[in-house]
Order: structure tokens, then sequence, then C-alpha cells
């Protein structure tokens, strides 16, 4: 990984990632791990391999909890496990999702349902689960990840656009709501990211020089891009900011 910058503030903070285990989630539980900080994270597929993997790169083992993050109730569970094995959360980093490809003419009320529950619904009663604790702590800090396709307008996947619009209106409502309790809440819009499964599935030489054009920084994003933009909206660093979306995607789209 490369070196990010050091946030004091997040030396022993508890730390709470969905998705935490791949892409661009697992470069971001292993930027909180670098900086000390107590890192739970769930998924439903096995993160075993990647949470012992972690603990010898960074010398901090992060707490892999398996969790279908759209069965409510057990995504309550699982922080609340979280919260007793670190302590109360004092940073939730919404970012597990899924940008299936679909067509409107193809969707279904059932593709539907699952697309809001994976990509909007999981999101709000994750804060909705931290909140409380957030309070009693006297601060917090909650990072939903969306996407610069809500504002692109990107054709092909209308369910996770419309989701993805959604979290930027649900951030600046909670960040309304919560902040006379020193909690902010910031969205994380990253551009096209080369993960492994963006490669595998969907980049071809010609997709990738199209984008390149409407990039001011000539080189694509990888998961580590989004690491030291998401620890600086964790940490005090950020402290006076609050309902923002923060966009990361090397000049696409200009915001403003």
């Amino acid at each position: 990984m490369l070196p990010a910058a050091t946030f004091p503030d997040l030396a022993t903070a508890s730390v709470f990632i969905t998705g935490g285990g791949s892409g661009i989630g697992a470069a971001l539980t292993e930027g909180f791990l670098r900086q000390g900080a107590r890192v739970a994270f769930a998924q439903r597929s096995d993160g075993t391999d990647f949470a012992a993997e972690m603990a010898e790169v960074t010398g901090n083992a992060p707490l892999y909890l398996p969790c279908d993050i759209t069965e409510t109730e057990a995504l309550g569970r699982t922080l609340a496990q979280a919260a007793e094995a670190h302590g109360p959360i004092s940073c939730l980093v919404n970012n597990a999702g899924n940008d299936k490809r679909h067509d409107t003419l193809d969707v279904t009320e059932a593709f539907w349902d699952w697309a809001q529950a994976i990509n909007l619904k999981a999101y709000f009663f994750a804060a909705q689960a931290v909140l409380p604790g957030m309070r009693a702590l006297g601060r917090g800090a909650v990072i939903n990840l969306t996407s610069t396709s809500y504002m692109m307008g990107n054709a092909g996947y209308p369910a996770y656009v419309a989701a993805n619009a959604g979290i930027t209106g649900l951030t600046r409502a909670l960040a309304r709501e919560f902040g006379p309790d020193n909690i902010r809440v910031n969205a994380l819009a990253p551009g096209w990211v080369l993960t492994e499964k963006q490669v595998a599935l969907w980049t071809t030489p010609e997709a990738l020089d199209a984008h390149m054009e409407k990039m001011c920084l000539k080189r694509h994003l990888s998961p580590l891009d989004l690491v030291s933009p998401c620890l600086f909206l964790a940490s005090e660093a950020s402290g006076a900011m609050t309902g923002q979306c923060l966009v990361i995607d090397g000049g696409v789209v200009v915001t403003g």
C-alpha cells in the first residue's frame, strides 16, 4: 500500500466497514489498520484469509464478521458485535454495494428491491444502528460510499444510479439531523475504480480509452486512491465538514 497521511486521532478508533474484505473496501480496511484503528468489517463472502493477511502485513488484526447486510436484523447484530469487541463505533464506512448491469425494461420488482437493499437500505439501517452510540460518545463520523454514476446520468444500471443519488440525499439529511450531536456525515463518490471485479467484468481497451478522454488526470484509478480521502473524512482533520460529497474520479465530473 502507498503511504497515506497519518491521522493521530484515528489510532484506537472503533471503525466498522461494510464490504471491507474486497475491492475498495479491502484498501480502506488496510488503510485504517495502518492508522492503528480497531477495525471490524462485514461481508457475505468469506473474509477469513483476508483478515489473516491484514494481521500479518499491518500488525493489527481486523475483526471479520460474516453478514448479509441486506438482512437488517443480522446487520444490527453484527454492528453490536463489533461495538462489544472494539468499543462504541466512532466511524462507520458504508462501502458495500453492487453495480450489476441491467436494462430498465428487464428490471423486475424483486431485482429493484434487491438493488435498493444492498445499495441504499443497508446504509440507512447501519447508520441508524450506530448513531445512538455516537451520540453517547459525543462525536462520530459516517462515510457513505456513493458513485459519480448519478452525476453523469450513466445508462446501463438505473436501479444502481437511483440508489446512489439516494445515498447523497441520505447523507445530507443525516448530517442535518445529527450535526448538533457532533456527528458528521459525508459521502465519498469514486469514479471508475479499476478493482479486480471491474477489470474482470467490464473493462476493454476501448472503454478505458474512452473514459481516459474524459479525465483531467491521465491515469486510471485504483482502490488506493480512495484511502487517504476516506481517512480524511473519518478524522478531525475534516472536523468542520459535514453533509458533503467528495468526488474522487480523476476530474471527470465538475461539482460546485
